[in-house]
């Protein structure tokens, strides 16, 4: 049996849609359970997403609700409180408008292995005649009025107190929720009776926070609790009396010792003050076993056969040790049938804290040896999930590759100041194809998977993502975005990638709804005879292109005549070159020389870059005009430089002085630009 799916309602930034968050698959969990993958990480669920956007607020969830912890006013998602008030006011006046009180609910989604019987009589009361052969049940969980009544009046003698301030009304509407009492938490089933139910019967949560480091010698302390579980469980009932026969006999010696060294010495000195009737002390040794064992062990680091003191030790290092001494804490203090009566979470919180990149990569691998090897020591079967919340690009790369699957990896982002949680899986972010083009999906998956690990990683936690395909762009586009007044105040991503594999993350932009400005090119496509004699284009008139992107979503065949000046679908936009200075061009580079071959810095790049060819085209007078009559020749020759291109206009960029005019983005780029910055700023436009 395992968890897997809670939706969460009305709960701090979670309101009623999109609002599930899936953890494992039955098929995930039944090869791990069978041993045919041995791999925690393919039993790990990820949570994902920037600062602040509610993947907290999960594990948060899991463990009020399994620890029974006190739900209040400030869990509920005060935009649906606002609600629930405007609510109120208008059934004040519609007498026949019912309002139901405000509640936060929760639904557990339990799945259940065929042919086990292990945990179903903790499910029983869920459960109904015809769910024994069904692969999962619900367990619904409500915080709501016990009694409404009380809580109507309560808020009716608020609105006639006749408050014009909807602020102060509302903060009123929230004092009667924190101080009413009759909140209770209620289980029903499926069929919406009530079910007398603990939670915490079923599953048991253990929760690693983030930065868990308390001070210098907190290993100690950790594994020093470790020891002593161990120690007090291996001790026999005569073994343990024998111990404290130990302990007493050596008390006794330290205090007949502390006796005649210093208690008698101290009481003749205080005899001298005051009588010994009425003033005397008694020192004496009080050894433990507890205390003992709290002082037991020193942790030390060995590098390279060299024992460092944990003062010196590394705080990643440190990080990741407290994780797996908490870990082999929990795995030592369960006893083997807890473990098997109940779904056991472990919540793993930012675990990234104090890690370095490539500590962060192999965090997964870390975790899952050191769970393999506490299971092999102690043949334990563990019914475990892990559940980590991270922003880190660097642990979802280790999920996805040790998992071999986005299964599993849920994208928390925020949509009009609510949590919006997107579960993701191969099947959702792959392409789709043609009917018989079943192997190309299953490439496209396995290319998403490669290239991911670069770099694009980044996207999710990105606010805004730019596609581009040659690197003058990327470099150019990425100075443009570091002046701008508005767009240099959020973390944007910039990803070089050819059009057509560009195609392949699509899908996956459009589930995570983060806006994404696609900058690609016309790619006229041209005779022989045109590309030799750099004939320059006027009209698309019987033009077509050979640009992916730009077929797939004109919904046409390759023709350019009529083509929209840009194309936006949902959280899409897709930019491309329309007509500059008379002329079509079928490249950035092209686009950059119409747009500014007048600018000086452009033309000392290129007369840099190509002197020969400059000089040929423009004359010894430098007819500037001649180089946009000439922007094709001239993209074709500096196509095999574009790098120098790009970084020699970047050189020209940054050395240049106040008065020195910089060369323009083309057009379509700044329109697409301005259409970034008005989806991140609600309307800003500069």
């Amino acid at each position: 049996m395992y968890l897997k799916k809670l939706e969460i309602k009305n709960f701090r930034k979670f309101r009623t849609e999109n609002n599930i968050v899936e953890f494992v698959d039955a098929e995930s969990y039944r090869k791990q359970k069978e041993g045919e993958n041995s791999d925690i990480a393919s039993i790990t669920t990820l949570i994902v997403g920037k600062n602040n956007s509610g993947k907290t607020t999960i594990t948060i969830a899991l463990e009020k609700l399994i620890k029974e912890k006190k739900f209040g006013v400030n869990d509920f998602n005060f935009s649906y409180l606002e609600e629930k008030l405007l609510e109120y006011q208008k059934s004040a006046q519609g007498p026949d408008i019912i309002v139901e009180p405000p509640f936060i609910e929760f639904k557990l989604t339990i799945g259940i292995e065929k042919g086990s019987s292990d945990l179903v009589t903790n499910i029983v009361p869920f459960m109904k005649l015809s769910d024994v052969d069904n692969s999962e049940l619900d367990i619904l969980i409500r915080y709501e009025l016990d009694e409404k009544q009380t809580f109507l009046k309560s808020v009716t003698e608020l609105l006639d107190e006749g408050l014009v301030d909807f602020s102060k009304r509302f903060r009123k509407f929230l004092a009667i929720i924190n101080d009413f009492t009759d909140f209770k938490t209620k289980y029903y089933n499926a069929s919406g009776s009530s079910v007398n139910f603990k939670i915490k019967d079923l599953i048991e949560i253990t929760s690693i926070k983030a930065n868990n480091i308390d001070g210098e010698k907190c290993l100690s302390k950790a594994f020093c609790k470790i020891v002593e579980y161990r120690y007090k469980s291996s001790l026999g009932k005569d073994d343990r009396k024998r111990l404290e026969y130990e302990i007493e006999k050596i008390n006794t010696q330290l205090s007949l010792n502390i006796a005649n060294k210093h208690t008698k010495s101290i009481n003749n000195s205080l005899g001298a003050i005051e009588s010994s009737e009425k003033l005397e002390m008694l020192l004496r040794s009080d050894i433990t076993f507890n205390r003992l064992m709290t002082d037991l062990i020193k942790y030390e680091y060995v590098e390279h056969g060299h024992n460092i003191p944990e003062t010196q030790f590394g705080l990643g290092y440190t990080n990741l040790m407290m994780i797996i001494a908490e870990l082999i804490e929990y795995m030592e203090k369960y006893p083997e049938q807890s473990f098997n009566s109940k779904v056991n979470l472990i919540s793993i919180e930012e675990p990234e804290t104090f890690m370095h990149p490539q500590m962060q990569e192999l965090f997964i691998k870390h975790i899952n040896n050191a769970i393999t090897s506490l299971l092999d020591g102690k043949n334990k079967k563990v019914n475990s999930q892990l559940i980590i919340t991270t922003h880190s690009s660097h642990i979802l790369n280790s999920k996805i590759h040790s998992g071999n699957t986005f299964s599993n990896i849920n994208y928390i982002t925020t949509v009009n100041n609510s949590s919006h949680s997107i579960a993701l899986n191969d099947t959702k972010i792959t392409p789709d194809t043609e009917p018989g083009k079943e192997d190309q999906q299953e490439n496209n998956l396995k290319f998403l998977k490669k290239h991911i690990k670069y770099k694009v990683s980044e996207l999710f936690f990105s606010d805004a993502i730019i596609f581009v395909e040659g690197v003058t762009e990327e470099t150019l586009i990425r100075y443009y975005i570091d002046n701008h007044q508005t767009l240099n105040k959020f973390y944007i991503s910039i990803f070089k990638i050819d059009g057509a594999h560009g195609l392949v993350y699509h899908k996956l932009i459009k589930q995570i709804k983060v806006p994404a400005l696609i900058i690609t090119d016309l790619d006229i496509k041209r005779s022989e005879k045109e590309k030799e004699e750099f004939i320059q284009v006027t009209t698309l008139d019987d033009r077509t292109t050979t640009n992916a992107t730009i077929k797939k979503y004109c919904k046409s065949d390759s023709n350019l005549k009529g083509i929209p000046e840009k194309i936006e679908i949902d959280n899409f936009r897709v930019s491309y070159q329309g007509i500059i200075e008379g002329f079509y061009a079928t490249s950035f580079e092209e686009a950059f020389i119409l747009t500014n071959f007048k600018n000086a810095i452009l033309k000392k790049t290129v007369k840099a870059l190509k002197p020969d060819i400059i000089e040929k085209i423009i004359g010894q007078k430098e007819n500037v005009d001649l180089m946009k009559e000439n922007s094709y020749r001239l993209q074709r020759k500096i196509s095999s430089s574009k790098s120098d291109f790009a970084n020699k206009l970047l050189y020209e960029y940054i050395t240049a002085d106040d008065t020195v005019e910089l060369p323009y983005l083309p057009e379509y780029i700044i329109d697409g630009l301005r259409w970034l910055s008005e989806k991140l700023n609600g309307g800003d436009k500069k």
